[in-house]
């Protein structure tokens, strides 16, 4: 027999990880793993703890517990700056762009740690290409924008520091059917490009359209993992864990 080939280590991990807010245990010993270029979705109903894990996994919500590890540095104690600076980048729900700043402005924000001139403004072609509509308005204040156009701008910002790991948090919030589209269709070319991506949605349909693997979370725990694929094709799993 052939030997199996090995996959591929993961770019981020969490083993165990526990997120507590006060008395409330809201991530309880949750274990994932993101592969080098690869789609992840972690998947539940609001309130299961899929935004406490993003948090977590970028800084803004201290672990309880468990271990948080970029490649094999362990970084559950790093701030959220270190932690951008070693390679992730997080796309908040809600968007929170900047609003009275212009599109060009947010997107400068996201390269406050790059210091090459040169390469800031490739970056910034860059994520033009990707979404032209912040190019016909890179002059114009973010607050004007739609709530689609803000999350193409929240993304990216993002994507001007040419991160390892892109991480997003209900991208689909709020957003109407054709913006939805719009934003899963940049981001599958987004991957195809060899980012990693790891995103937090509670419209599972959506994200298991271009994910690779998922995490069903409830109630702050890891109820089912599986290929994407499975969760797509198999009418009795989606019922079962994901209520569809």
């Amino acid at each position: 027999m052939p030997p199996e080939t090995a996959l591929p280590r993961p770019v981020l991990s969490t083993s165990d990880l526990h997120v507590h807010y006060g008395k409330v245990h809201a991530v309880q010993g949750v274990s994932l793993e993101v592969r080098a270029g690869e789609v992840v979705a972690l998947l539940g109903a609001n309130g299961a703890g899929k935004s406490s894990v993003i948090r977590s996994l970028v800084g803004l919500t201290p672990v309880s517990g468990g271990q948080i590890l970029l490649r094999d540095r362990r970084i559950d104690r790093l701030s959220s700056e270190v932690r951008s600076g070693l390679g992730m980048a997080y796309v908040p729900e809600g968007r929170r762009v900047f609003g009275d700043l212009t599109v060009r402005d947010n997107l400068l924000m996201g390269a406050y740690l790059v210091k090459d001139r040169a390469k800031i403004d490739q970056q910034l072609e860059e994520v033009f290409g990707l979404f032209p509509a912040l190019r016909e308005r890179h002059r114009q204040i973010a607050a004007t924008l739609s709530g689609g156009e803000q999350q193409m701008l929240a993304i990216g910002r993002a994507l001007v520091r040419e991160p390892e790991v892109l991480i997003l948090d209900e991208p689909s919030l709020g957003l109407a059917p054709v913006m939805i589209k719009v934003i899963y269709e940049t981001l599958k070319r987004i991957r195809e490009r060899g980012m990693t991506l790891l995103l937090a949605e509670q419209s599972a349909h959506i994200a298991l359209k271009i994910a690779d693997r998922a995490y069903v979370l409830e109630t702050g725990h890891v109820t089912y993992e599986s290929d994407a694929a499975s969760l797509r094709s198999d009418p009795a799993l989606r019922e079962s864990y994901l209520g569809a």
